[in-house]
């Protein structure tokens, strides 16, 4: 039984749906759209591979930079004589407190080098994530102006009233094809934190997946409202 997002999978479903929506409405906005997440879910299966590996070149730097300050501490703290330099208790402390600065600044210099590796791939996982966040709002925007109710009640359009010359077929297929690259959107964004589990990505993952499902519970109101208004029959899917 299959337990993790195949990444394939949703490569080829991206296709397909690029296919649909480019047969449907060709040259529309909303075809380029599609490419365009057809383009990001090949991205973003490269990029999870590249975020579940680790980058041993510069674990190996982290590590010798590690050993060089352990290096450092063993060296300094050989050379040190306390029966000849350190004599009453009150020479003691002030070598005490020096001690336990250098101490606690090599542990800062360590747990930031450590932590590099993490930071370049959050990093990297973020900037993703954004683009993710970027083209829901995109997809939010081509669905705006498609109202269903102006199939029954057209009323004079003013000046600057968006062209609406699509029948209810048309428009629920139009909407439905938004709710859908939501829906992979949100699948993407999963990819990236399926074998990257940083609590900070891991969020930010988590708000597109609210992002999409708020936008594509929108999206349905419109496609319910168009079943009740025209009819299920006027708006079979296809």
């Amino acid at each position: 039984m299959a337990r993790q997002l195949d990444a394939s999978r949703i490569i080829d479903t991206s296709e397909k749906l690029h296919r649909r929506v480019s047969e449907r409405f060709p040259d529309s906005s909303l075809s380029g759209v599609a490419k365009e997440l057809q383009s990001v879910a090949l991205e973003a299966a490269a990029v999870s591979r590249w975020l579940a590996r680790p980058i041993r070149t510069l674990r190996a730097l982290v590590a010798g930079c590690v050993a060089l300050l352990a290096a450092v501490i063993w060296v300094a703290a050989s050379e040190v004589r306390f029966d000849a330099q350190v004599s009453t208790f009150q020479e003691l402390v002030p070598f005490l407190e020096s001690l336990i600065n250098d101490v606690v600044f090599i542990g800062i210099g360590v747990y930031f080098l450590v932590g590099v590796e993490l930071r370049i791939k959050r990093d990297r996982a973020q900037k993703a994530l954004h683009v993710l966040r970027s083209l829901a709002h995109i997809v939010d925007m081509h669905q705006l102006t498609k109202d269903p109710e102006r199939l029954l009640v057209p009323g004079p359009d003013t000046e600057s009233s968006p062209h609406r010359e699509m029948t209810a077929f048309e428009l629920t297929r139009y909407l439905d094809y938004c709710s859908e690259i939501l829906s992979i959107i949100s699948k993407i964004a999963a990819v990236y934190v399926q074998h990257f589990e940083d609590s900070v990505t891991v969020s930010a993952a988590s708000d597109v997946e609210t992002l999409t499902v708020g936008l594509t519970r929108k999206i349905w109101q419109k496609i319910m409202l168009l079943d009740r208004l025209v009819g299920p029959s006027s708006t079979t899917r296809a």
